[in-house]
């Protein structure tokens, strides 16, 4: 079982038996990989996520470097924000020619309480130089307007 700070930061002992891609690979139902895009898990790697309040919008960034659109998912109520995902790794290299091994593979996922009530179909998601921003509009608890009786 991993530990917070290996969890936090996505750290990966590579004396390990396991690889947790393979792992993941290998658990397919048909054809759909298991834990990648579905619930939280608790061998997910935790996404790093910056939440600020612009005026009459929050915007949320976090980095998916190396993740494919395919392989990454939003999800969001009015008050959460889920982002999903897989890091596939290309190997290029055998586990034992490692000398240090930080970069993370595989799935990870994070959920944030936002702080206000957001309007969720003007909602937008832009990815650019790995860097994922989503845009999230509030909903304006203050405004009225007049309903005509008939």
């Amino acid at each position: 079982m991993k530990n917070f700070f290996d969890k936090l930061t996505g750290a990966v002992n590579i004396d390990d038996k396991t690889n947790e891609f393979e792992e993941l690979e290998d658990k397919k139902e048909n054809g759909v990989r298991i834990g990648a895009l579905g619930e939280e898990n608790e061998n997910d790697g935790e996404l790093a996520i910056d939440v600020y309040d612009a005026g009459d919008k929050i915007i949320v960034k976090t980095m998916v470097a190396g993740v494919e659109p395919d392989d990454l998912d939003v999800s969001i109520t009015r008050d959460t924000i889920t982002v999903r995902g897989t890091r596939r790794e290309a190997t290029e290299t055998t586990k034992e020619n490692y000398h240090h091994k930080e970069l993370y593979w595989g799935s990870f996922s994070r959920t944030v309480m936002l702080p206000a009530e957001i309007d969720i179909e003007e909602s937008e998601a832009v990815e650019k130089h790995g860097l994922l921003i989503l845009t999230l509009p509030k909903i304006d608890k203050e405004r009225k307007a007049k309903l005509k009786v008939r």
